[in-house]
C-alpha cells in the first residue's frame, strides 16, 4: 500500500467559531461546512438531538490547507477534556505545514494578530521552522525546506 498524501487531521474546538476565524486568518479556505440541521431527519445519528436544538450551528468544518489536504474541525462537548500539555501523553503532538518563504509567512501571521510561539530558525534537520498554536492549543509547526533539509536530501543515523 502506498499513500498519496494526508487527507485530513481532525481537532475538537472549544469554540468552533473562534477556531474557524483562526484558520481563516491563516488563509485556509473553508471547503466544507455542515450544520446540525443536516441531521434533522436522521434520528439514529449522534447529531439528531442537536439538529433539533441548535440547527444553525456548525458540526463539521473542513479547511483546505493545500489541494486535497484538510483540517477538520468538530465542536467539543461540554464535558470534553482539553488537549494535554506537550510531551505529557502518548499520541498527537503537532502538525506541520510547508511554506515557500518562512519570513514572509511570519510577517503575514503577525499582521493578522497571530502569536509566534517560536521564531523562525534552522532546526536540527537543517529545515527552517517556527511554531504557532490554534485557539485550542494545537501546536502547528511551519517549515521551509532548504537545499540541505534532511526531508529533501535524506538522512538516517546509523
Amino acid at each position: 500500500m502506498v499513500f498519496n498524501s494526508i487527507m485530513h487531521v481532525t481537532f475538537f474546538a472549544k469554540d468552533i467559531n473562534v477556531t474557524k476565524s483562526f484558520y481563516e486568518k491563516l488563509g485556509c479556505k473553508m471547503k466544507m461546512a455542515v450544520k446540525y440541521k443536516a441531521y434533522a431527519d436522521k434520528p439514529h445519528s449522534q447529531y439528531y438531538k442537536k439538529a433539533q436544538e441548535i440547527p444553525e450551528e456548525y458540526c463539521i468544518i473542513y479547511f483546505e490547507i493545500a489541494p486535497g489536504q484538510f483540517i477538520e474541525i468538530y465542536p467539543s462537548e461540554n464535558d470534553q477534556l482539553p488537549h494535554p500539555q506537550f510531551n505529557k501523553h502518548i499520541g498527537y503532538s503537532h502538525f506541520g505545514v510547508i511554506v515557500e518563504d518562512i519570513q514572509k509567512t511570519r510577517d503575514f501571521l503577525t499582521q493578522k494578530g497571530i502569536t509566534i510561539d517560536i521564531e523562525p530558525k534552522i532546526g536540527n534537520s537543517r529545515t527552517w521552522q517556527m511554531w504557532i498554536h490554534d485557539p485550542d492549543d494545537n501546536r502547528i509547526e511551519i517549515m521551509q525546506y532548504t537545499n540541505d533539509s534532511y526531508q529533501v536530501v535524506g538522512h538516517i543515523d546509523i
